[in-house]
């Protein structure tokens, strides 16, 4: 298979279907596609994300700013936590043009004006977060996704904290490590662990 939800411009017949799923506590309709992440359902790591996040309930240390959803698909995180906060600006960004289109599409049929999605070169340089969270493109291999970490990590504010949710078997493990060695800054554990899936907070 050559092409990947991770490439820009997906191909194959843009073909919208409606999905079902609980954000934010209720369930909501949504619109998802193929080619993007997971276009059948909620994936069970975002899902372990998404509740790891509610029970720390905030979370804890994010502060009021910006949160930053890193490789946005349809939207779950995002939306989640446009949500939870909508008094607080949400970037979802990704660089699937689809996963951008139907992001912006579900953000509207939810209500959610704070919602902001874009391609990662359009994010303004100067913008830093309260919040990262992610569900990280695993697959496109070490290199590339540790450029994205290094990308956005050191855009976290002073107490800021970044969520990133990784299957045990993927390497969850040595990319935890990894974070902690590559930015000796954040203080770096396993915020959650469920279904094979670790939680790996970073705080500054």
């Amino acid at each position: 298979m050559t092409q990947h939800y991770f490439s820009e411009t997906p191909s194959g017949e843009y073909r919208p279907r409606e999905i079902e799923v609980v954000l934010a506590g209720a369930p909501r309709t949504v619109t998802t596609a193929g080619g993007v992440f997971s276009p059948e359902h909620l994936d069970r790591g975002t899902a372990v994300l998404l509740r790891a996040l509610e029970r720390e309930s905030g979370p804890a240390g994010e502060g009021s700013g910006p949160i930053l959803d890193i490789g946005c698909g349809w939207g779950p995180i995002a939306l989640s936590a446009a949500l939870e906060t909508p008094g607080r600006e949400v970037w979802a960004i990704d660089v699937n043009e689809r996963s951008r289109e139907l992001t912006r599409e579900n953000a509207a049929r939810l209500g959610l004006a704070n919602v902001l999605v874009r391609a990662p070169e359009e994010v303004p340089d100067e913008l830093r977060f309260a919040g990262i969270r992610s569900n990280p493109p695993i697959r496109v291999g070490k290199e590339v996704l540790h450029g994205i970490l290094r990308r956005w990590l050191p855009r976290l504010v002073d107490g800021g904290a970044a969520h990133l949710v990784v299957a045990k078997h993927l390497g969850a493990d040595s990319l935890q490590r990894w974070i902690g060695a590559e930015f000796p800054e954040l203080t770096v554990d396993r915020a959650a662990r469920d279904k094979g899936f670790h939680v790996i907070r970073a705080q500054r």
